[in-house]
């Protein structure tokens, strides 16, 4: 997948990478040592990471993300994003998981933007 150079794009550019279902392509939105919250109170990093992200794709389900407001400041980002994952599971039971995102991006020295936190459930 692709990142992007435009911050407001990255949501776009996270969506694309999670509806491939790769789970490499999602991580490639990340820095390194980034954090996700897979839920409110639980920040994982690293391979840990991974594995909640490949929880997620394993619904095999599209997220769609709806940016409330992208706030830059030279390279750091926060990003205010609603998104929702809805459909039927791979078990046959309906799905629907929604949130609002308080995350925050910052540019890399190749000028593309990577989450440093990804908070799916940022307001819980």
């Amino acid at each position: 997948m692709t990142r992007t150079t435009e911050a407001t794009r990255h949501p776009a550019a996270f969506a694309a990478a999670f509806d491939s279902g790769d789970v490499a392509a999602v991580e490639a939105m990340y820095e390194d040592d980034a954090l996700l919250v897979p839920e409110p109170g639980n920040a994982v990093s690293g391979a840990d990471r991974a594995a909640a992200t490949e929880r997620f794709l394993a619904l095999g389900l599209p997220i769609q993300v709806r940016p409330r407001h992208v706030y830059t400041a030279g390279d750091i980002a926060l990003l205010i994003v609603d998104w929702t994952i809805e459909g039927t599971g791979p078990d046959g039971v309906p799905v629907h998981i929604d949130g609002t995102a308080t995350d925050v991006a910052r540019r890399g020295a190749d000028g593309t933007w990577r989450y440093v936190i990804d908070n799916p459930f940022g307001v819980a």
